[in-house]
């Protein structure tokens, strides 16, 4: 059962898992494409999607990697801004009109990542997530799971992406 993203929503944390069995491994995963890839990461993460994001100023700060492109002010509230594509190494891109900001918050650290274009809301059973094969430098992913029409969906490391992804442990703010 999927859902398909519009152009603002927000992730009740009613939507973490789902309630069919008492230990049930099935979770509420947000998809979403970046550098080639289609990822996904459970909805207990995601408070939003910001699907126009020339609509929001980031603003740029010096002295941080490259990959974190800067903070944005969301309705009071400072947020990091880290561009996923950038994070596992691979080029910077334009940004197009389908290039969104998924804003997280991991264990009460709040980002934003930015990410090609966001697919849908759909249920992933975590039963069927394998490791994935090849050792990465450095972990970002931490599993991948094929989908009934073939297709490979990676899941990220939420912690290792807030870990060194905000500027607080940085020293920045």
């Amino acid at each position: 059962m999927s859902e398909q993203m519009t152009s603002h929503q927000e992730f009740p944390d009613t939507m973490d898992t789902m309630d069919t069995e008492e230990n049930s491994t099935v979770e509420r995963c947000l998809t979403f494409e970046s550098g080639n890839l289609i990822l996904y990461i459970s909805t207990k993460y995601v408070i939003e999607a910001i699907h126009n994001i020339s609509n929001h100023s980031i603003t740029r700060l010096p002295l941080v990697p490259p990959y974190i492109k800067g903070i944005i002010n969301l309705r009071g509230q400072i947020l990091p801004v880290v561009d996923i594509k950038m994070r596992m190494g691979k080029s910077e891109t334009e940004y197009t009109s389908t290039t969104c900001i998924i804003v997280l918050d991991i264990n009460s650290v709040s980002l934003g990542i930015i990410v090609d274009s966001v697919r849908q809301v759909m249920d992933i059973d975590l039963k069927d997530v394998r490791p994935i094969p090849v050792k990465r430098q450095q972990k970002l992913l931490d599993g991948m799971v094929t989908m009934a029409d073939g297709s490979v969906f990676m899941s990220v490391d939420c912690q290792a992406l807030a870990q060194n992804s905000t500027l607080n442990d940085m020293g920045v703010i």
